[in-house]
């Protein structure tokens, strides 16, 4: 199982979202989702001032296998979109939790957000239990 590092939050569908000091919060795709999906090849990247929505499709990754969509794990504005990944969408397969994240998010309500995601622990138990 993949090292999951212990500052981020997760959704049950795989995304992760890391609160940065300002307060914006960058999202990517976990590294068990990358590598159930494979090699991924096409990435689709929300509009920056575009709005996120809590667990509504916000961007699509496609690997030879598979497309997925892609939830925000919280509600706000897009401020940066990750654009280095339309050129080299397998970042994301080579440095998931680093250069591999997709966009940056300033949230409406970060605390009451955060309080519906899964901490670390909860995340590796969740994927424990789909692996059973």
């Amino acid at each position: 199982m993949s090292e999951i590092p212990g500052d981020l939050k997760f959704l049950k569908s795989h995304e992760w979202a890391r609160v940065e000091s300002d307060g914006s919060v960058t999202v990517g795709i976990s590294d068990h989702a990358q590598g159930l999906l494979g090699d991924l090849v096409y990435v689709e990247l929300p509009e920056v001032d575009g709005e996120a929505k809590a667990g509504e499709t916000i961007a699509v990754v496609e690997s030879v296998k598979a497309a997925s969509d892609v939830y925000s794990p919280v509600t706000g504005t897009i401020i940066k979109v990750n654009s280095a990944l339309t050129d080299k969408p397998e970042t994301i397969n080579e440095d998931a939790y680093g250069e591999g994240w997709l966009y940056v998010v300033q949230p409406s309500d970060l605390a009451a957000e955060l309080e519906d995601l899964l901490g670390p622990d909860d995340y590796a138990e969740a994927l424990e239990d789909d692996d059973h």
